[in-house]
């Protein structure tokens, strides 16, 4: 069985008034007397955002008592400290980003200027295990067409600076002005990665191998295909289903490679406007189909997914709670649905943060 790890990155917030909160120092440093031996939070490039990794699972009802349990402990410290997180992916209210004290990040702000302070952004990246980097980019090859997906099922930002943007994932576009972000070509062999990779590091357009932003990519970390295409989730079910979906694409298209069926090659141009379309209008209008990339109502691409991946779901015992988790999506909305959902029947940005800081803990 794969395992699967999830990162999360999480807005911290005034829980009184719903504004960001630069408290991530104090916060981790509170999380490092309580347990000195913790190695989960992390800070991120803003002092108003705090990360999370879960341990590697092979069972996605563990992998989601970790993600509760950690989204919990982080509500904890920051409580300590006089804030609380919140499963947003861009601040619904206006905010003045304070960059973390680290010489990376000072690099970034110096490199790129005005997009990066624009990064005020919360994903979440799933890992899924491979046995080589060769298996890796059998993978990434060919889920390119459904990351696209993945995009619409997790959008949680549509709110940007105190504004409706009018997009369901605005992460995404912001995520989107760094040089190295997005969709990629084919591959063809671990080589062929590993040699695109060092040509982009040698434009010294990018700092370091860790600056490929691809949507999906090879950790450099860890023996693992990394997914970054998610928005953080505002509920933790969404983030499993998406670890679940990721976890059954990439054994799909392990075994599809194994066989030696052929891969699909959209140009890039084309998975661009399939994942524009998923930012802009999440579950609520048609997706491009990944097989055909022409316009289909998102419930029946959806389903076209878990088809897709049925077999390696049914293998790993998720297909009946993958389905569950669907059905329970499309009633229920994305966190973007969700969030606007909030808004309608309060009147108050505020209030959309403070109910969303709520429902991050379960």
């Amino acid at each position: 069985m794969r395992t699967v790890g999830v990162e999360e990155e999480l807005l911290l917030v005034d829980p009184d008034s719903g504004d960001p909160k630069a408290l991530a120092s104090a916060v981790l440093a509170h999380a490092a007397q309580d347990d000195p031996g913790q190695d989960v939070f992390e800070k991120e490039l803003f002092g108003q955002m705090l990360e999370f990794a879960t341990h590697p699972q092979s069972d996605m009802a563990d992998l989601g008592d970790e993600i509760v349990r950690c989204r919990k402990e982080a509500a904890r410290h920051a409580g300590e400290i006089g804030c609380t997180v919140a499963a947003l992916a861009t601040s619904p209210l206006p905010v003045s980003p304070a960059l973390s004290v680290n010489e990376r990040y000072q690099w970034l702000a110096e490199r790129y200027g005005v997009p990066t302070w624009e990064q005020l952004v919360c994903g979440c990246h799933v890992h899924v295990s491979v046995e080589s980097d060769e298996e890796g980019i059998a993978v990434l090859d060919r889920v390119r067409p459904w990351l696209s997906v993945l995009r619409a099922i997790s959008a949680n930002s549509p709110f940007w600076q105190g504004r409706d943007t009018g997009y369901a994932s605005y992460r995404s576009r912001v995520w989107n002005r760094w040089p190295s972000a997005g969709p990629t070509e084919l591959f063809g062999s671990a080589e062929g990665y590993h040699r695109r990779v060092a040509d982009m590091v040698a434009t010294g357009v990018i700092l370091d191998e860790g600056m490929v932003y691809f949507d999906a990519r090879l950790s450099a970390r860890y023996p693992t295909v990394e997914f970054r295409v998610a928005d953080v989730c505002l509920c933790a079910d969404t983030a499993v289903l998406i670890a679940t979906l990721c976890r059954a694409l990439v054994e799909t298209a392990a075994r599809d490679w194994r066989v030696g069926r052929p891969v699909a090659d959209p140009g890039v141009s084309v998975l661009r406007l399939a994942d524009w379309q998923a930012a802009r209008f999440g579950l609520e209008e048609d997706l491009l189909d990944p097989v055909t990339l022409r316009p289909r109502p998102a419930p029946q691409v959806l389903a076209s997914l878990l088809e897709h991946a049925g077999d390696a779901l049914a293998a790993s015992g998720d297909a009946d709670r993958a389905a569950g988790a669907v059905e329970e999506l499309l009633r229920r909305g994305n966190g973007a649905r969700e969030q606007r959902l909030l808004l309608e029947r309060t009147g108050s940005l505020r209030d959309v943060v403070t109910e969303c800081a709520r429902r991050t803990q379960g």
